[in-house]
């Protein structure tokens, strides 16, 4: 069994044992002993996978914060959500945007570079989250400007911890641009 089918097998798992620790599902974040920010995190997710985009926003939505999580499919796509194009023209301005490499239509790389020169979104902090570990695809999403590059782990349970790392560094320790600077 390849890993996208271990995610998806053990993703029904992970949704139970977040119920029984106090996560609703209708929620944006954990109901006992949370502590709501002014403003919500805006999270723009590009990933063509079904499985990874619903575990990663499963990951978020468990958090101290909350969070609107907007998930795009292909590269496409998500310069038209940034560039507020076409059906996208009312989209919020993404606080974090976590990229797939291996996309449709426009490659992550492609994306990447594309918001690292744009100057209204260069701003904007990318971690990458691909399940490539090569290092020259590592080397070469830093030399585009990555904030930061997370290698997919096969494991669910491993999956679910790292984007909540991801989350816990993100959303609760670095300072994101303040709501005047979001264009």
């Amino acid at each position: 069994m390849d890993g996208k089918a271990r995610r998806n097998a053990t993703v029904p798992r992970v949704l139970a044992q977040l119920s029984q620790q106090g996560w609703d599902p209708s929620s944006n974040c954990m109901t006992a002993g949370t502590k709501q920010a002014p403003r919500p995190i805006e999270v723009l997710i590009v990933d063509d996978s079904e499985a990874d985009s619903h575990l990663t926003t499963t990951a978020l939505r468990d958090a101290r914060i909350s969070n609107d999580v907007r998930i795009v499919e292909d590269g496409d796509q998500a310069m038209a959500f940034l560039h507020r194009e076409g059906s996208y023209r009312h989209a919020p301005r993404p606080d974090l945007v976590l990229l797939d490499l291996n996309l449709p239509k426009k490659d992550g790389f492609a994306v990447l570079q594309e918001i690292k020169t744009d100057p209204s979104l260069k701003t904007i902090p990318v971690i990458v989250v691909s399940g490539s570990d090569r290092p020259e695809d590592i080397a070469h999403a830093y030399d585009l400007g990555v904030a930061a590059y997370l290698v997919k782990p096969l494991n669910v349970d491993e999956y679910f911890i790292a984007i909540r790392a991801v989350k816990e560094l993100w959303f609760n320790a670095v300072a994101l641009p303040p709501t005047e600077h979001r264009n």
